[in-house]
């Protein structure tokens, strides 16, 4: 089959999204499919336009030698508000220039949010006469008013029609966990048999264990008597990044060290705040390449995910977790939910509740304390992504939920 997918973030850029897209593709492929790609200049997490594509409005190229993408222009912005808006509209609209040089697909993939993509996913869709599938990603706008981004009012209720309207005129509807599946059903009354599970998975040929490279920490000017605890992706209001810097300062008599890599919009407060708490034992990095951040894996003592406590967030399966017990660390998860059930099933790490950054801390001692315990919960994640949540079964597993 031919699949053309239309999504606002891809490689180059990093970001979870990114490197799952990339994941699919590569299975996609793998499995014997043709792949095009319609997206956006590279612009994000800094909401600017990489140099090397500067003062283009298209631009053409092979991707890994095997998939032509189609970019093009569109307002490149960060944060909330206006710019942001602008941003996902600027895109919608510019879309269309690259499904035009687009081969005429047997379906159409499309990736939300944002929300406003969906528009010009059905548009092509009907203008080719091919189904659409909607991919799900994040609730949206469940997680906007959740998150008090937007509050209740015209826009909110727009929004919502919106929803209803792609629901109803997407061919399926993918999501990624088995409670915002049950969301569709039973609360937004979408027919079962068009909502179909892909769920994230993980590269385990890519994010695999690797042994620590002395040369490699040298390089990075990291002390070699620090535990290095790992945060990769986004740095988000729903992520609650808060309680690592609380539980840095109740670990501030250890020689652990917090690694945060990645951007977002809230990464310039939580440096503003650590720097305000005189921490000396969190560090934050710009966003890296998935090949650095496995490469950091192999240095670390475990890895860290967090999300904030909120009704909709429950159904969330960060897949930062999935990239920690691949590379065979172990969580430490701060979190409630799908997330929370993952790890706990998996015996892959310690799970505290979100914002409990005394438990946080609790959990680092022990783990710090019981090395042999923390290589164990490494190990079992590892097996645990081998034998349930590898893209091939993933990808493989949706495949034939459409058939």
């Amino acid at each position: 089959m031919r699949f053309l997918i239309l999504t606002q973030y891809f490689p180059p850029e990093t970001g979870a999204p990114q490197v799952r897209m990339a994941a699919m593709i590569r299975e996609l492929l793998r499995l014997g499919h043709t792949v095009e790609v319609v997206t956006a200049l590279p612009n994000y997490p800094h909401g600017k336009i990489f140099p090397e594509y500067k003062g283009c409005f298209y631009k053409e190229e092979l991707w890994e030698e095997a998939v032509l993408v189609h970019r093009v222009w569109m307002y490149a912005a960060t944060g909330a508000g206006i710019k942001r808006l602008l941003n996902y509209f600027s895109f919608m609209f510019s879309a269309f220039f690259g499904l035009r040089k687009a081969k005429k697909p047997d379906y159409l993939f499309v990736e939300s949010p944002p929300l406003f993509l969906g528009i010009t996913a059905y548009l092509a869709a009907k203008a080719w006469r091919v189904p659409f599938i909607f991919n799900v990603a994040d609730l949206w706008p469940d997680s906007v008013r959740d998150l008090g981004l937007m509050r209740d009012g015209f826009m909110l209720r727009q929004a919502y029609k919106l929803e209803a309207f792609l629901y109803r005129k997407a061919s399926y509807i993918t999501i990624v966990t088995e409670g915002l599946r049950q969301i569709l059903i039973k609360e937004k009354q979408v027919a079962a048999e068009k909502v179909l599970l892909l769920p994230n998975g993980i590269d385990i040929l890519w994010f695999k264990p690797q042994a620590a490279d002395a040369a490699f920490r040298a390089e990075l000017d990291l002390d070699a008597d620090k535990q290095l605890i790992l945060y990769t992706g986004t740095h988000g209001y729903a992520h609650g990044m808060e309680v690592i810097l609380d539980a840095a300062k109740l670990l501030s008599d250890t020689n652990v060290l917090f690694l945060c890599v990645g951007g977002g919009s809230e990464k310039s407060r939580l440096e503003e705040m650590s720097k305000q708490m005189g921490l000396k034992n969190v560090l934050f990095w710009q966003p890296q390449t998935p090949e650095f951040i496995v490469r950091l894996y192999g240095l670390s003592f475990a890895g860290i995910s967090t999300i904030i406590d909120s009704p909709l967030l429950k159904c969330a399966r960060p897949a930062k977790a999935l990239a920690i017990m691949a590379c065979g660390k172990p969580v430490l998860y701060s979190g409630s939910g799908e997330g929370k059930e993952l790890v706990n099933k998996a015996e892959a790490g310690i799970v505290v509740k979100p914002g409990d950054h005394q438990a946080l801390a609790e959990a680092v001692r022990h783990l710090i304390n019981n090395p042999d315990y923390a290589i164990q919960l490494g190990k079992n994640g590892r097996t645990y992504i081998e034998k349930h949540l590898q893209w091939s079964d993933v990808v493989t597993s949706w495949l034939q939920q459409m058939e």
